[in-house]
């Protein structure tokens, strides 16, 4: 590999959006993962539950709104199996997986493996650019960098748009600090003026005072 691919590939792999876990789901157990994805972004994932005899697992993508995205229940054991959707909005996005086994039946704990993708990583450049516009494996590759490029350029843009809500935020929680600070020490000078004529009233009433 030519020095000049070799950054290429290691920011490809810095920034890939691609995760991969593996968990325990006990009997009648519920495991769900939650993440904040950008509107118009493609979600796929992969999944495979080992072997239980006599145990049902479910599981269900929804949003934050309670919307199902995506939803296949009795999942047939020890197969992989695949689920994607788009993202309208930007919300936080959790799947869930839920196992349901009877009460008069003793079960055992499943293995549950799950990778998903999403952005640049969870398209299919070769089935869906490379077979439909009979590019060549570069032209692939290089429409792959500028899509990569251009996701770049779009998470940059939002860092910014946080930085400055957070940096807004900051100043306006800074001046309604001072503000009552400032209300504060009014407030307490108020009352400490209050309490030395209070008091001279009250020495004066008691004739310990001229």
């Amino acid at each position: 590999m030519s020095s000049f691919y070799y950054p290429i590939w290691v920011l490809l792999l810095v920034i890939a959006n691609v995760q991969s876990i593996m968990f325990h789901l006990e009997p009648n157990g519920r495991k769900c993962l939650k993440e904040e994805l950008q509107a118009n972004v493609l979600v796929t994932g992969e999944y495979k539950i080992s072997e239980a005899p006599g145990q049902r697992v479910d599981y269900t993508v929804t949003d934050s709104k309670g919307h199902v995205l995506a939803r296949k229940e009795d999942i047939p054991h020890g197969k992989e199996w695949k689920f994607s959707f788009v993202t309208e909005n930007v919300d936080t996005f959790e799947i869930c997986f839920v196992s349901n086994l009877p009460i008069h039946q003793q079960g055992m704990t499943q293995e549950v493996t799950l990778i998903t993708k999403h952005g640049i990583e969870a398209k299919n450049y070769e089935a869906m650019i490379g077979e439909a516009s009979n590019l060549k494996p570069i032209e692939v590759e290089l429409k792959r960098l500028e899509d990569l490029s251009e996701s770049i350029v779009l998470d940059f843009a939002r860092m910014r748009q946080r930085e400055e809500q957070m940096r807004d935020t900051n100043e306006a929680t800074n001046a309604r600090v001072l503000y009552f600070s400032i209300f504060s020490m009014c407030c307490l000078l108020g009352l400490a003026t209050w309490q030395v004529f209070y008091l001279r009233r009250f020495f004066r009433a008691k004739k310990l005072i001229e």
